[in-house]
């Protein structure tokens, strides 16, 4: 009888497969103390193959980045109903964010702890993705104020400082929440949205917020 033969997992699958284990050494080791060696262990791959798909550690970790990156802004947008109030939308992008970094954190020290440090190619694709947040961001604050005084025309630019604080403090506060026992991704948007509330009392009408 001649041997059997296994069947060979996609280059695909294989990949994910190595990102998985890449992401979890960085986010939870560090960039520096991470190796290629242990990251091959982890995925259940020869090193030689890790180097085969993805070419070096600088080059792993950039495919790591943009990987957790997109799938960050993915689960932002993909919680919002653009059906719902301008001010809904805003509730649910922020319990996206907080419910993925949560399920994710090895990843969201990839993005806010460790790329930002390791030089500008990393940095810059961090970046990239936040622009897109606030950007994202800004246009929901720009459409809940409208609606809110009534004003179709009132400008971008009187919003664009609060989706940047916003943005700053959802990073910050989603930080504090992966590494403080009890505190739910419900909990973290709450906290927030008060806060942004507050912020944006001169440009809706003060109510104050609360998740009905």
């Amino acid at each position: 009888m001649g041997a059997v033969k296994t069947k060979r997992m996609p280059r695909a699958v294989r990949e994910q497969q190595m990102l998985d284990a890449a992401v979890r050494t960085f986010g939870q080791r560090g960039y520096m103390a991470a190796s290629m060696d242990e990251i091959a262990e982890l995925a259940g791959v020869s090193k030689p193959l890790v180097y085969l798909y993805l070419n070096s550690k600088d080059d792993l970790f950039t495919a790591c980045i943009r990987r957790e990156a997109t799938a960050l802004t993915e689960a932002v947008r993909g919680g919002v109903r653009r059906d719902l109030p301008a001010d809904r939308q805003l509730w649910d992008g922020l319990r996206a964010f907080f419910a993925h970094t949560a399920a994710h954190p090895d990843g969201w020290s990839v993005l806010h702890l460790q790329a930002r440090t390791h030089g500008e190619r990393f940095a810059s694709e961090v970046a990239a993705m936040r622009t897109e947040l606030v950007e994202f961001v800004t246009q929901l604050i720009v459409v809940a104020a409208r609606e809110a005084r009534r004003d179709p025309d009132l400008p971008e630019r009187e919003v664009a400082g609060l989706a940047e604080a916003l943005v700053g403090a959802a990073e910050s506060l989603a930080a504090w929440a992966n590494v403080t026992p009890g505190v739910t991704a419900r909990e973290a948007a709450t906290t927030l949205m008060n806060f942004a509330w507050a912020g944006l009392g001169g440009l809706l009408d003060g109510r104050p917020w609360a998740d009905a």
